[in-house]
């Protein structure tokens, strides 16, 4: 199936649901949005299911993906709140060469 294809309002809309109806309220804003980005997502899994454990993480961490907006949008992240490329990648936990590739490949489009 094709990420463009996965309706995760909805995913996310039956786990509250079903599961954790109290912190439905926490999300909403989330939820109501037109679009969710990639960063969406990450934030509602996280309000939802709370902070994963170290091998969680690791996992987590290796199996994200990150499409063209999500880049330019973390590149003007950097900008506005004036971050060297360390500063970003701890705030977004991605790799420092991650972001210096990004910015190689994305600098005309995001500054």
């Amino acid at each position: 199936m094709n990420k463009a294809n996965i309706n995760y309002k909805q995913i996310f809309r039956d786990i509250l649901e079903k599961k954790y109806p109290h912190k439905k309220e926490e999300c909403i804003s989330l939820l109501n949005k037109e679009y969710l980005s990639v960063l969406d997502v990450i934030t509602l899994n996280k309000k939802i299911f709370g902070s994963p454990n170290s091998s969680t993480k690791a996992f987590n961490q290796s199996h994200r993906a990150y499409n063209e907006s999500t880049v330019i949008h973390i590149l003007n992240f950097q900008k506005k709140h004036h971050l060297n490329n360390s500063e970003l990648a701890i705030h977004f936990k991605i790799s420092r060469h991650t972001i210096s590739k990004w910015r190689k490949e994305y600098f005309s489009i995001a500054i």
